[in-house]
C-alpha cells in the first residue's frame, strides 16, 4: 500500500432510506446473516436483531444447526435456519450448498459475526466473498479468514459490493501494516485500502471512518461506552439492513455507522458509558431513528 490517494471528503448528514406507506414487508429488503458457533450464539443474535431494527422486512439468521433452537429463542421476528457443523460446533463447508438455497430472493448478506475460524470456514468464507451477487457485509471472523489469503480481497470493478467492517487488529492483519501505522494515518490507508480493492471500508475506532477510495467520511457519533463485545455485531446488522433496503453501499455504511452511534449515545447517557453492553443498543435503534427524523 503505497500509491498516493486523494479523496473527496463527505461532512454532510446520511439521507435516511425513503419508506413507502403502502409497502410491504417484501418491499423493505430480504437479508441473510451468516454467523454463530458454538459458545457465540449471541453474535448471530444481535447482528440478526439490529437487522431487524434497522428496518429491514424479513432477516433470516443461518447459524449451525446446534445453536438454532438458541438464538431462535432470542428474538421471534426473524427466521432462523440450521446450516452443517464440524465437532466444535462451527459451520462446515458442507454448508455451501444450503446456503446457495438460503441465498435466493436475498437482497444483501452479511457474514462473521462469532463464525470461528477453521480450514472448512475459510473455504466456505473465500467462496460465498467471491461468488454471492448481491450486496455483503464481511465482519469479525469472516474478515480474520479472508485476511489469509488477502490478495483475495481485490474486486473488479463491476463486481457485487463488499463491504468490510475491520477494526484495527483485523485490518492489520487484511493489510500486514501495524496497529500504530494505521491509526497514525487511519484516512489515507483507508481510502487506499477501498480504492485498490474496490470495497467499501468500515474502519471502526473513534471516528469511525466509512470510504469508497473518491470519498471519506468520519462519524461523529458514538463514545468509549461501544468498546464492549458485540456492537460490531449490532453495527454489521443495520449495514446488511439497509443494503437490503437498496441504499447505495456507501450511503447505508455511513447511515448505519451514524444510527448505531446515536443508538450508542442514547444507552451511555441512561445507562452510563462503563455500564453499556450491545444488547442496550438493541432497544435504542428505534429511539436514534426517531432522532434523526425518521
Amino acid at each position: 500500500m503505497t500509491d498516493e490517494v486523494s479523496f473527496e471528503r463527505i461532512t454532510t448528514s446520511p439521507e435516511l432510506p425513503a419508506r413507502d406507506e403502502n409497502s410491504h414487508k417484501g418491499d423493505c429488503g430480504r437479508v441473510l446473516i451468516i454467523a454463530g458457533s458454538r459458545g457465540m450464539s449471541g453474535a448471530a443474535c444481535l447482528a440478526a436483531t439490529a437487522a431487524l431494527r434497522g428496518g429491514a422486512g424479513l432477516v433470516t439468521a443461518a447459524v449451525p444447526e446446534g445453536i438454532q433452537s438458541i438464538v431462535a429463542g432470542f428474538e421471534p421476528s426473524y427466521l432462523t435456519a440450521g446450516l452443517p457443523e464440524d465437532d466444535s460446533g462451527r459451520i462446515k463447508s458442507a454448508a455451501h450448498k444450503r446456503l446457495t438455497e438460503l441465498l435466493a430472493g436475498q437482497g444483501a448478506v452479511a457474514v462473521g459475526p462469532g463464525l470461528g475460524q477453521s480450514s472448512g470456514l475459510q473455504e466456505l468464507v473465500l467462496e460465498l466473498y467471491d461468488s454471492v451477487s448481491v450486496p455483503m457485509v464481511v465482519d469479525a471472523d469472516a474478515l480474520n479468514l479472508l485476511a489469509r489469503r488477502p490478495y483475495l480481497t481485490r474486486r473488479a470493478a463491476e463486481s457485487p459490493v463488499r463491504v468490510l467492517t475491520p477494526h484495527p487488529g483485523e485490518f492489520s492483519r487484511l493489510t500486514g501494516l501495524d496497529v500504530a501505522v494505521i491509526q497514525q494515518d487511519r484516512e489515507r490507508v483507508a481510502a487506499e485500502y477501498a480504492r485498490q480493492n474496490k470495497v467499501i471500508l468500515v474502519l471502526k475506532g473513534r471516528g469511525t471512518i466509512v470510504t469508497d477510495g473518491r470519498r471519506l467520511s468520519v462519524n461523529s457519533t458514538g463514545n468509549s461506552g461501544l468498546a464492549t463485545g458485540g456492537t460490531g455485531d449490532v453495527l454489521t446488522g443495520i449495514i446488511v439492513a439497509l443494503l437490503g433496503q437498496r441504499l447505495p453501499a456507501f450511503e447505508a455504511a455511513r447511515l448505519a455507522v451514524h444510527l448505531h452511534g446515536v443508538a450508542g449515545d442514547i444507552a451511555a447517557e441512561e445507562l452510563s458509558k462503563p455500564g453499556m453492553i450491545a444488547s442496550d443498543l438493541l432497544n435504542r435503534i428505534g429511539r436514534a431513528w426517531c432522532e434523526m427524523g425518521s
